[in-house]
């Protein structure tokens, strides 16, 4: 049996987000929307400190998701990878990042013992893109920060043993929240954020036979609950609510070991 690929979230939400991900000595991050001291403490919650990464990975330029990267990456040496939108939308972060490398968003590249397929989603970012992440023997599929959802995404998260789902909100809330129009139209339209249904939808159109862990990411703290989210994911699965993990905005998730 080969190496064991562990995944866990430092935080999930509007208010910033990273994921990790290792298998054996290698471990990268994906996004990371924090303050330098507070990844370092979060980190910290999963016994890791910045030198232990290989790589960060940036999905967009947005600030959530991209906010602390270069902070991170001049304090350890660490190389990041984006797209070449990403990064000339993100051009105020990027040009302080020394060993900055640019990503195919359909073309695969390894990071130590581990193997990365980008994948591009709609959201309404310059060229944006989600990550499948694998050992050779198992995969991790990253889904967030996308409006709507894809044949090309299912075929690419087809047969993942662990998925992490944007679950953002619910749609019912969303209506009758007290958010402006235009930013109910932006979450909701096809370039914002999945909603419980559509995450549903697509797990059910997946190949589910070898998975071992669902979790869902980017809740909405105003127009989404645990419990709604749970509800429509173990819909799709036949599952019960609570084999459904969440990724919170606060606790993140602790580590998750594919088997």
């Amino acid at each position: 049996m080969g190496a064991r690929l562990k995944f866990a979230s430092l935080g999930s939400g509007s208010r910033g987000n990273a994921t990790v991900v290792r298998c054996n000595g290698t471990c990268i991050m994906v996004d990371c929307g924090f303050s330098l001291r507070e990844t370092r403490r979060r980190l910290a919650r999963l016994r890791l400190s910045p030198a232990d990464l290989s790589a960060i990975l940036v999905t967009h330029e947005h600030g959530d998701h991209v906010r602390g990267v270069a902070a991170l990456a001049c304090a350890a040496d660490i190389p990041v990878w984006m797209s070449a939108g990403t990064a000339r939308a993100a051009a105020s972060h990027a040009r302080e990042i020394v060993d900055l490398r640019l990503l195919n968003s359909h073309q695969a590249f390894a990071v130590g013992d581990l193997e990365i397929r980008p994948f591009p989603v709609p959201h309404d970012a310059r060229e944006p893109c989600q990550f499948v992440v694998g050992n050779g023997e198992h995969r991790l599929g990253l889904l967030t920060d996308t409006g709507t959802t894809t044949p090309h995404q299912a075929e690419v998260l087809d047969g993942c043993e662990a998925l992490l789902l944007e679950c953002n909100h619910d749609e019912a809330l969303l209506a009758r929240s007290a958010y402006p129009p235009a930013v109910r139209a932006r979450i909701g339209g096809r370039l914002g954020h999945l909603s419980n249904r559509q995450a549903g939808g697509l797990l059910a159109r997946l190949g589910t036979t070898r998975l071992q862990h669902v979790v869902a990411a980017h809740l909405s703290e105003q127009n989404n609950t645990v419990a709604l989210a749970r509800d429509a994911l173990s819909a799709a699965l036949g599952c019960e609510p609570g084999w459904i993990g969440i990724a919170t905005q606060d606790g993140g998730l602790a580590w998750r070991e594919i088997l």
